[in-house]
């Protein structure tokens, strides 16, 4: 009988040994490592367009970049609902929430209106990629002949000017709601506002000012004509002339609407949420739940500025007066939704 203990044992170990470092060292000579061969690997994102067909109308949203929103920032419900509707969209209150800002190009039968510019650099790298994305999509500044602000805001109106404080749109007319004129580029205003949100005002009235001196500032009225197939829709409260831009073409409607969401996650199924930034939050949500009943009984398009890029949907009604998003789907532009 063969003895096949211990000096045998050590030997095989030994030869397993010696084996696994020849197959090692083989191996390492001969295959070549994973995405060996492969191309450099492209980093940047595709650029942040993105083209719809409203009946003659082409609309293009246009991503200017994003921010974080603190949740801490929405009130108007309990801790646990926020929570709750933040974890539907697998997000935390712990970290700042991802919310864009976007633009939106619309070609009419006569004009080239651009809704809402933009941030510009004003507060970061992580903003003003509009006028990039704008000549991405096949425009250039100097083709856009009207400019229609919702608000006064910088991240809608600091796109107004370019680097060094010219005119980025030198050939178009920016129309400006009349009530947000009179707040934000009021100097009485700005001298009554809290210290910590007067750099807004002079944020404000530099955007517009070399527009203003060229005689290229609309400041209009509730109820006055923009351009044909453009409504402007009062939806005050955010600011004191927020105002949402209805465009239509062949019985297809678009609502261009500012910021009457800036938390998409908790604010369609709880249209009670208000946020630090609304000037007046009590008006903000009645706008808020007028332009959502509005727009779902029309089944109208929405375009929102802090709404997932593109920000392009509908919107359906739920059970105890809540609503969700439906984002639009990708297709070919010529394709009628």
């Amino acid at each position: 009988m063969h003895n096949f203990g211990y000096p045998l044992a050590s030997t095989l170990r030994n030869r397993l040994k010696r084996w696994a470092a020849w197959s090692t060292l083989a191996l390492a000579t001969t295959t070549p490592s994973i995405g060996a061969g492969l191309p450099p690997q492209a980093t940047p994102q595709v650029p942040g367009y993105f083209r719809m067909q409203l009946g003659t109308f082409d609309v293009t949203a246009l991503y200017d970049g994003h921010v974080g929103i603190d949740p801490a920032l929405l009130s108007g419900a309990g801790k646990r609902t926020v929570d709750a509707a933040l974890a539907t969209a697998f997000l935390a209150r712990s970290e700042p929430v991802q919310t864009a800002v976007n633009a939106y190009l619309v070609r009419t039968d006569a004009h080239l209106i651009l809704v809402d510019t933009g941030t510009a650099k004003l507060f970061g790298d992580h903003l003003g990629y509009l006028m990039e994305n704008l000549r991405a999509a096949g425009h250039a500044p100097e083709d856009v002949d009207t400019i229609l602000l919702t608000h006064l805001h910088p991240d809608h109106a600091g796109g107004l000017l370019t680097a060094i404080g010219n005119m980025a749109f030198p050939n178009a007319q920016v129309f400006v709601p009349k009530a947000d004129a009179d707040y934000w580029l009021s100097p009485t205003a700005e001298a009554a506002s809290p210290k910590d949100k007067q750099a807004l005002f002079s944020m404000s009235r530099n955007a517009v000012a070399p527009y203003r001196a060229s005689g290229k500032l609309t400041v209009f009225a509730p109820g006055q004509v923009l351009r044909e197939g453009v409504r402007a829709v009062p939806a005050p409260g955010h600011t004191p002339g927020h105002t949402a831009y209805l465009f239509s073409s062949d019985e297809q409607n678009l609502l261009v609407w500012g910021d009457i969401i800036h938390n998409a996650a908790v604010q369609f199924p709880h249209p009670q949420v208000a946020i630090e930034f609304d000037w007046d939050q009590p008006r903000a949500i009645a706008s808020r739940r007028a332009l959502l009943s509005q727009a779902t009984s029309g089944k109208w398009w929405i375009a929102g500025a802090h709404l997932p890029f593109p920000g392009v949907g509908r919107i359906q009604a739920g059970k105890d007066k809540a609503y969700r998003w439906v984002p639009t789907e990708y297709r070919p532009v010529h394709e009628q939704p």
